[in-house]
């Protein structure tokens, strides 16, 4: 039986997390960004479609292709982080449900339908980027999630010349650090259990 998480993780994820936009120097190491994408990947999914793809970018190179398509606010905190990873979903994702969901391998003709197939990437791959955020902080990372970005350019540049990336569209971008506390501006409010939720 599961049992609630102790109070200070739950700071660690929630309470105490902020979106950062300034980074400190220290390095991030790769098996620490893989050990994210190693927990956030049980993280449930319609269908077990696991649409959502990510591309790390941390060379230097990386970064200056990504940068002119930041929106202005978004370019200096982008270059600066260690890593930051463009969380894309694939609309090609149907191929891969017979060996996800393999006790139904036709589900896949589920998502036949252009606008479903869609709808369905779009949806689970949202849920993956946010489930990969919080993974991320359970690993002692912090994170700047960004949508300000030109999403046709980041396609075009990362996706598009290569058959197997192709089908593959940006849906948000997120830096990957440890944050510098002293560049966070106050956190904002939060709506009440009142002003958000109904019990019917």
């Amino acid at each position: 039986m599961s049992s609630q998480l102790p109070a200070e993780s739950l700071d660690q994820i929630f309470r105490d997390a902020r979106t950062h936009n300034d980074w400190t120097d220290k390095d991030v190491e790769e098996a620490l960004i893989r050990g994210t994408y190693d927990l956030m990947k049980f993280g449930p999914t319609s269908a077990n479609c696991c649409p959502a793809r990510f591309v790390f970018i941390r060379s230097e190179d990386a970064k200056q292709r990504l940068a002119p398509f930041m929106s202005e606010g978004n370019r200096e905190k982008t270059l600066k982080a260690p890593w930051t990873v463009i969380i894309a979903h694939d609309l090609n994702f149907p191929e891969k449900i017979p060996e996800l969901f393999p006790h139904n391998p036709g589900a896949k003709d589920w998502f036949n339908d252009p606008q479903n197939r869609a709808e369905t990437a779009f949806r689970n791959g949202t849920l993956q980027g946010a489930y990969f955020m919080l993974a991320a902080r359970s690993m002692g990372l912090d994170c700047g999630p960004m949508s300000g970005f030109d999403r046709g350019g980041v396609d075009k540049e990362f996706f598009q010349s290569n058959p197997e990336t192709e089908q593959w569209t940006a849906n948000f971008i997120c830096s990957l650090g440890y944050g510098n506390e002293d560049a966070l501006f106050p956190r904002s409010p939060r709506l009440a259990f009142e002003d958000a939720c109904q019990i019917l």
